[in-house]
């Protein structure tokens, strides 16, 4: 299935469209049924125009689930819809579900599945610690300013430990974010993300920048018969 994810993708479909257009008075033989194609015809390429320069840029968009590093709150194939427009008007909290363009660092902890380093991803986690939090985990929890946090949607409770340093928590910097998955031990999230330096040792880069938080995660319409609200 297409999921028009792709500009090539819109600018094709809306190519399409155009020369449906342009074609229809020329078809003869469609008789007094041409006026009625047109009229829906330009309806057709107004809501498209509307949905994929307006909508989808700016307000809302739809997104396909493709792991399982979400469980159990997201399933393997959901799809989901996507508020492109909250982090305009709305800070970051802990606890949103969150859709952002992986970090470099994220491609370089799971190369098994990232073999193109300058392909641009989007991923979708939950957001743990905003700009000053001081974050841990350890005795199978998350801390966060040395306080363990609720986590009922955990597919399980963390068996890592994190940062790599016990003795320290992590403290997010200005204008940065951590996010984890909620299937906490099966994730390519900040717990696991590091990036090569001029030797062969790795330096550890948990953060996801402000600018890259593309929206909060705000329904799954498919499968019908998962039809929910995201918290």
């Amino acid at each position: 299935m297409i999921a028009f994810d792709r500009p090539w993708h819109v600018v094709g479909l809306i190519g399409l469209v155009v020369l449906v257009r342009v074609a229809i008075p020329r078809l003869a033989f469609l008789g007094r049924s041409r006026p009625l194609l047109i009229e829906f015809d330009d309806s057709l390429l107004i809501a498209l125009l509307v949905v994929f320069c307006v909508l989808r840029p700016f307000v809302i968009q739809a997104f396909y689930i493709p792991s399982g590093s979400m469980l159990p709150t997201l399933q393997e194939k959901d799809r989901i819809l996507v508020l492109k427009f909250w982090y305009r008007v709305m800070p970051p909290r802990p606890g949103d579900i969150v859709v952002f363009r992986a970090p470099k660092a994220a491609y370089y902890s799971n190369p098994a599945e990232n073999h193109d380093l300058t392909e641009q991803k989007d991923f979708i986690k939950r957001l743990v610690g905003c700009p000053g939090d001081r974050l841990r985990v350890n005795d199978y929890a998350l801390f966060r300013d040395g306080k363990p946090v609720e986590e009922p949607y955990l597919e399980a409770p963390p068996v890592y430990g994190w940062p790599l340093d016990p003795s320290r928590d992590l403290i997010v910097p200005p204008g940065q974010y951590v996010v984890l998955g909620d299937n906490r031990n099966n994730s390519n999230d900040s717990h696991r993300w590091m990036l090569p330096t001029m030797g062969r040792s790795e330096v550890h880069a948990p953060f996801v920048p402000r600018d890259a938080l593309l929206g909060r995660a705000w329904l799954i319409f498919y499968p019908f018969e998962r039809v929910r609200l995201l918290h």
